[in-house]
């Protein structure tokens, strides 16, 4: 959905989370290895420890001959039907492209519009998947100026030109749609709990990047190891000091679960985390009491470069995706 913007500063006092809450938390979980066992055993313990979170999908099985196993589907009447069983819980489901295989333009559209027909309602978050063509503004398209240049020249970065959903000539071209379908679209990830410290003007409009409503950024928990390590005791009581706000990205399915049992440290440190006086509610619900906060920020050319510069440093030091 497009929205109108107009541009406010930031009130940089600490803010006054809903209920009295001292910080807020959240998950973005990316579908990629997805399967239904484990994403019950993840979401059932979420659930029972009150914590309301988003889970991507992808609409429709792609077309492929590799033989690695992509990920369950919304294809899936079982697995639809659990995701269906997870929103009326309170979940949020999110937008992870149409399929793990790189989509037409009008193949997007009709995935965008299964998505409502299946969820009743249009995707509100979505993060673009991995090296699908029609990905929206990724790649070296992420940075601007001399950033793009540093980034383009990095030898770890292979694709820098493969992107193609925000160039209106291109066959996989879907920026229209992701403007009048898509309200936050995520972008920068760093390697702290305190997404919010890093990111203040979450969720931002970039004029140069017009086909996005708003960016989000989130912190990286992309497998077990790295999400424990992100909500360490230490780590958890230090956004709970800085009243701060955490949006951690995922994948569920990169070991949490093992032989059908979940991860130990997983388990205790959710808990601890359960105990303390947070918000917890989908990621939507954290951008739109951000976005009102902020009053609807437009980022500016100098916050721009900083946020820029903070990822691409913290990309090159933590291998952050």
């Amino acid at each position: 959905m497009s929205i109108a913007i107009t541009t406010n500063n930031i009130d940089n006092d600490r803010i006054r989370w809903p209920d009295k809450k001292r910080f807020a938390f959240t998950i973005f979980d990316d579908t990629d290895g997805a399967n239904l066992k484990d994403n019950q055993l993840v979401y059932d313990y979420l659930n029972e420890l009150n914590f309301k979170t988003t889970k991507s999908v992808w609409i429709k099985n792609g077309n492929h001959k590799e033989k690695k196993y992509p990920g369950i589907t919304c294809e899936d009447k079982a697995y639809l039907n659990w995701l269906l069983e997870l929103k009326n819980k309170g979940f949020e489901i999110g937008y992870h492209n149409t399929t793990y295989r790189s989509s037409y333009r009008e193949q997007t559209k009709l995935g965008l519009e299964k998505f409502k027909e299946l969820f009743s309602q249009l995707p509100i978050v979505m993060a673009n998947h991995d090296s699908n063509k029609e990905n929206i503004y990724w790649g070296s398209y992420r940075l601007s100026e001399f950033r793009r240049t540093i980034y383009n020249t990095l030898t770890f970065f292979k694709k820098n030109q493969y992107y193609e959903g925000h160039q209106e000539k291109s066959p996989y071209f879907w920026g229209d749609l992701c403007k009048q379908y898509i309200t936050y679209v995520r972008n920068f990830v760093f390697s702290d709990i305190n997404t919010l410290k890093y990111c203040p003007y979450m969720p931002y409009h970039d004029p140069a990047k017009p086909f996005v409503n708003y960016w989000f950024a989130s912190s990286d928990g992309n497998n077990v190891k790295k999400f424990n390590k992100c909500i360490s005791d230490k780590n958890q009581d230090r956004l709970e000091e800085e009243g701060g706000a955490c949006i951690m990205y995922t994948h569920f399915s990169d070991r949490f679960c093992d032989n059908g049992k979940l991860s130990e440290q997983f388990k205790v440190q959710m808990e601890r985390l359960s105990k303390k006086d947070g918000w917890f509610v989908p990621v939507s619900t954290l951008l739109e009491f951000l976005k009102k906060k902020n009053k609807t920020h437009i980022i500016n050319d100098e916050q721009k470069k900083a946020l820029e510069w903070k990822w691409l440093l913290n990309k090159i030091i933590s291998g952050i995706q």
